[in-house]
């Protein structure tokens, strides 16, 4: 079982590895309508993964209460959209295709921020795969070892064209491609961090384990709303984003409803 969680755990890193590696054999930045689709694709991983993987089974486990089932996922849910919110303020970040920095103004370069940008929203994919394999660990009925290592394929899968997304424009800004290629590399460092940390905080306090679910869907969702949906929408063609939004989406509930 910790081998099962151990590898889990790191898919999703080798994903975002591999897609900064893009870095290395393709010679300009992604064109806005690859991009687009790519954001796209992402964002309707991230959405059907907080639904099938992370609330379903959040109430399914407190089903113990029955007509109040919902209440561990709701308040689980908002703290993680106000988690997200917190750091949104307080990390100076830019966002792909922005001119104006967020957070706190700061002197630091336009790549780093990019790069915080990124990690930003690696952060909850990091808690939603440590939570279900904490789930796992536990003995929880509702995580099986397929169902978890859906999930880390699914954020896998999206996390291949972020890291491209991410090391791409960092050579566009002027950083030698091993720079460019690492600044993708760190960004996706803190999922297999993150995972860690939330494993630890599951396995001391099993019964929160509903909780946990709903704060990494919550905050999987800020990102999607916040950050993705607005750049997979921006410029002509923006229907692109949206069929890839939905292509990610039936990836990942296909591959939780055949491995789960």
């Amino acid at each position: 079982m910790i081998q099962d969680a151990f590898w889990g755990i790191l898919i999703p890193f080798l994903g975002t590895s591999l897609g900064a590696g893009c870095v290395f054999f393709l010679k300009n930045s992604l064109r806005d309508g690859i991009q687009r689709a790519l954001t796209g694709f992402a964002a309707g991983v991230m959405v059907a993964a907080s639904v099938w993987s992370l609330l379903i089974p959040a109430m399914e486990q407190a089903a113990d209460l029955g007509g109040l089932a919902f209440f561990p996922a709701a308040v689980g849910f908002w703290l993680g959209i106000l988690f997200l919110l917190l750091l949104d303020h307080l990390i100076p970040h830019l966002h792909q295709n922005s001119l104006q920095a967020e957070g706190p103004k700061s002197q630091l370069q336009r790549t780093t921020m990019m790069v915080l940008a990124v990690t930003l929203h690696n952060i909850p994919e990091g808690m939603a795969v440590g939570v279900v394999y904490a789930g796992y660990l536990a003995g929880t009925a509702q995580i099986t070892a397929a169902g978890a290592l859906a999930l880390s394929l699914g954020i896998a899968i999206q996390n291949f064209p972020e890291g491209a997304i991410i090391s791409m424009p960092l050579r566009a800004e002027g950083m030698k491609k091993g720079r460019a290629f690492w600044g993708g590399v760190l960004s996706g460092i803190v999922e297999p961090i993150g995972a860690v940390l939330t494993i630890l905080a599951a396995g001391i306090v099993v019964p929160a384990l509903p909780y946990l679910l709903s704060f990494a869907a919550g905050a999987m969702l800020y990102v999607v709303v916040e950050e993705l949906i607005p750049e997979m929408s921006q410029g002509q063609h923006s229907n692109v984003g949206t069929v890839f939004f939905a292509v990610g989406f039936s990836v990942m509930m296909v591959l939780d409803v055949a491995l789960g």
